[in-house]
């Protein structure tokens, strides 16, 4: 039986994730635009493994990801890809019933979190400021992901299986034929009965192609910037306003700091402005007795979410073989696993796999046709 023949464009961590789960049974080609894969969000992402991170529907795929992270398949990582970190949401006396939401609704999603008073959430990091702090919930669980490994992995698994990675390969031009799908890539046509849209911020860019209205996928701007540091920060974890104001973590001895801003953009090769990481420095320093001065180096990604900031993953009813695999917001890489699993158990199966049902996972949530 000649396997079925699937085109997925967008080589970041959704692209190549869905490559590797769908060359274990179909015909794979992968596309990306630019020379390098993994070029924009996903080459610029500097991810934590948070389970209390993340809308409802998209908290069951963190979880059913920890699994590949914690032991992937063999062959495919050099080295671990989860380093210990810990993640700490803080919060003022007037966030006190944010804090408290949050840990009740991670409690409730099976993440391991508790509520921390100042002074235990002061003696994990001990530069936040007393009066600035009255409270905190503590994820210990919470890693660093090692999100080139990851990424890596994912793109020798693919080729392992057979498929086949392009870059340089922007594509131009598609339309719906009998069979499937015709695509215009780089200077040459293939086909394909499937399309799976990996395309990140330019996912609907890719649907107006395919003849179809966008989906209404938002780019949203972050900068992420490193400030000098001390030798006493590495065992500190990541800590973030409960506002998602500010976060900031260790990055060896210097601090990975971020406004955590997010300001719709068109799709680009993003660039830091240079207001959004004063106010970050003012707003760390304000919670802080950090007293950061100085910058090292910046960049900015674009995460890209849905109205509903839940994921679009699954065939549009529209078109026949066109598959969305985009919104991932900043849960991209820490659900990539899982999401490339999902994307192959609808393209192959029409069903999602019981393995994420059994952790919770409810595909309605994340089906493009909610929208429709």
């Amino acid at each position: 039986m000649t396997p079925l023949r699937v085109a997925v464009i967008g080589g970041g961590i959704a692209g190549a994730g869905a490559a590797f789960y769908l060359a274990e049974r179909a015909e794979v080609v992968l596309l990306e635009a630019e020379p390098t894969l993994a070029y924009h969000t996903t080459g610029r992402s500097a991810a934590l493994l948070f389970e209390s991170y993340g809308s409802p529907g998209i908290r069951p795929l963190t979880s059913a990801s920890r699994a590949f992270f914690d032991d992937p398949p063999p062959g495919l990582a050099d080295f671990p890809f989860l380093s210990p970190r810990g993640g700490m949401l803080v919060g003022t006396e007037q966030q006190i019933g944010a804090l408290e939401q949050w840990e009740a609704d991670a409690r409730r999603q099976g993440a391991w979190v508790e509520l921390l008073d100042t002074d235990q959430a002061r003696r994990i990091c001990p530069a936040l400021r007393p009066d600035m702090l009255a409270g905190a919930v503590w994820e210990p669980g919470a890693a660093d992901i090692d999100v080139a490994a990851v990424h890596q992995a994912f793109v020798r698994g693919a080729r392992r299986r057979g498929a086949e990675i392009r870059v340089s390969s922007p594509v131009t031009a598609m339309e719906k034929t009998d069979g499937g799908w015709r695509l215009w890539a780089g200077d040459e046509a293939l086909t394909a009965q499937v399309v799976v849209n990996a395309a990140g911020a330019w996912g609907d860019e890719i649907a107006r192609m395919a003849g179809l209205d966008p989906m209404g996928i938002t780019p949203m701007r972050r900068t992420v910037f490193m400030a000098p540091g001390s030798d006493e920060y590495r065992s500190w974890p990541l800590v973030a306003g409960v506002g998602m104001g500010w976060y900031f973590k260790p990055d060896g001895i210097q601090l990975l700091c971020s406004l955590s801003e997010e300001n719709p953009s068109a799709p680009c090769d993003a660039r830091p402005e240079p207001l959004d990481i004063a106010l970050a420095i003012e707003r760390i320093n304000h919670a802080t007795t950090l007293r950061i001065r100085s910058v090292r180096s910046s960049w900015t990604g674009l995460r890209t979410f849905a109205r509903d900031r839940e994921m679009v993953i699954g065939f549009d009813p529209r078109a026949e073989g066109f598959f969305w695999l985009v919104g991932q917001g900043g849960t991209g890489i820490q659900t990539s696993p899982a999401a490339g699993e999902l994307t192959a158990s609808l393209v192959l199966d029409s069903e999602v796999s019981t393995r994420l049902i059994d952790h919770g996972f409810d595909a309605a949530v994340v089906s493009p046709g909610r929208f429709l």
